[in-house]
């Protein structure tokens, strides 16, 4: 057998890991050719965008280049989005790359493969709700936090040119969805709105009112119910309206009509409710998907209908032996990028493949400079144990550590972690550009 081609599209985390797991193992070995495929330069870690949209963190400080790491981890990135997927004679169809102007930077490509990794993750499902693409902004991507973070920064200099006149403007922020991300962006929006005085604006808190929508009975409920109400009390602390039993019919201009007949008011509006896989998953000829476009894989992470194709993260549907779907969680990619790369391993040493086994260590949520909740699982009692405070934000931040020591090695992470502690005392703590 020729080395083996292994392609694995999408650098999210998943992907990212694992393809740097394989060039170490296999790449320098020469054992296998690895290859990844982004329709991006740059990686970031998607946890971190609700960061990036409110300011807090400046995305071209914590952003990794593909192509540098590439050249030093052994592998070889390909710029592109794919269009296309043949299964039968096992080619990856890159479109080409225009550059503003429509001219061509980079004409579409082929690369053929021997295993296909799926890495995609995930993006916002709107359900078919009415205005949710048009009016709503969505935290899926790096670009759709810069977008968003512009239009708050100028939505800030609107308000300001009216406080200076004596009035009280108020911005009106409604966030749809209350899972991790809604609840994290509404405390965020709040810490960046009640520094705005210290930059120079006549603006603060009280100009913020933020409405947290769920059509749930309760917020984050992947999540155990008293983790939910120390969520809510802290919420209440900032002044965040949130409304349970509350589903979203339509999206206008102006706000969210809801069902009953009511509306919230809203000068920005953010869809984070639900996910489901990218649409060119199940345009994939050959390849079994479900209703949210999500690749249906064995437990050993190999596509039911294709040996040779595997999927990882958000964009897989992997049920486990329970009968329980893995949960679309960045510990999920993480667990299945490294029982990925086992498999890989063991498929190029013609030895037997593992079943993946989905671990739940527990959540954490991040209200911003507030606080941090969460739970942790006992790996004696299989029981869980409830943090706030300093020790929950620790293990936070350190989930993100983690994620560096995977992509860039030990040395370089400890380097960035003290390169970051120095930046808190000569960088601002917001980004308003």
């Amino acid at each position: 057998m020729d080395c083996p081609q292994i392609v694995v599209v999408g650098g999210g985390a998943g992907g990212l890991e694992l393809v740097r797991k394989l060039a170490r193992k296999l790449g320098r070995k020469g054992k296998a050719d690895i290859h990844l495929v982004d329709a991006q330069l740059t990686h970031l870690w998607k946890p971190l965008l609700h960061e990036v949209a409110t300011g807090r963190l400046d995305a071209n400080i914590d952003e990794l280049d593909y192509r540098a790491h590439a050249f030093l981890n052994n592998y070889r990135f390909h710029l592109g989005r794919v269009c296309a997927v043949d299964t039968a004679n096992r080619h990856v169809h890159l479109a080409a790359i225009k550059d503003a102007s429509g001219e061509t930077l980079q004409p579409s490509r082929s690369l053929p493969y021997d295993y296909l990794v799926l890495a995609v993750g995930s993006r916002t499902n709107d359900f078919g709700t009415p205005g949710v693409m048009q009016h709503c902004s969505q935290l899926d991507s790096r670009e759709q936090a810069d977008a968003f973070h512009e239009h708050l920064v100028n939505t800030f200099l609107r308000l300001n040119s009216h406080a200076d006149t004596g009035e009280l403007p108020i911005l009106k922020v409604g966030i749809v969805g209350g899972g991790a991300t809604g609840v994290e962006l509404a405390a965020e929006l709040h810490n960046t709105t009640a520094l705005l005085r210290a930059y120079g604006l006549n603006l603060g808190s009280d100009n913020l009112q933020v409405t947290l929508i769920e059509a749930g009975p309760r917020i984050l409920p992947a999540l155990p119910e008293r983790i939910t109400e120390a969520v809510l009390h802290e919420l209440a602390e900032l002044k965040i309206d949130v409304r349970h039993d509350t589903a979203v019919t339509r999206v206008t201009a102006d706000g969210f009509e809801t069902s009953g007949g009511g509306f919230i008011e809203s000068d920005i509006k953010v869809w984070a409710a639900g996910v489901k896989g990218p649409e060119f998953l199940s345009d994939i000829e050959g390849l079994d998907t479900n209703r949210l476009n999500q690749v249906m894989v064995h437990q050993t992470l190999q596509s039911k209908s294709d040996p040779h194709v595997f999927a990882l993260g958000d964009c897989a549907e992997c049920i486990q032996d329970n009968g329980t779907r893995v949960p679309p969680r960045a510990q999920s990619a993480h667990q299945m990028a490294d029982t990925l790369y086992s498999n890989l391993v063991r498929l190029i040493e013609n030895r037997p493949m593992k079943n993946f086994i989905y671990k739940d260590h527990g959540s954490l949520i991040s209200l911003s400079r507030y606080s941090t909740v969460g739970s942790l699982m006992g790996n004696l009692s299989g029981k869980s144990m409830m943090i706030e405070g300093f020790i929950a934000r620790f293990v936070y931040v350190s989930l993100y550590r983690m994620h560096q020591a995977a992509v860039y090695g030990y040395l370089k992470t400890f380097l960035i972690v003290l390169s970051s502690q120095i930046d808190q005392f000569i960088r601002p703590k917001l980004k308003l550009h």
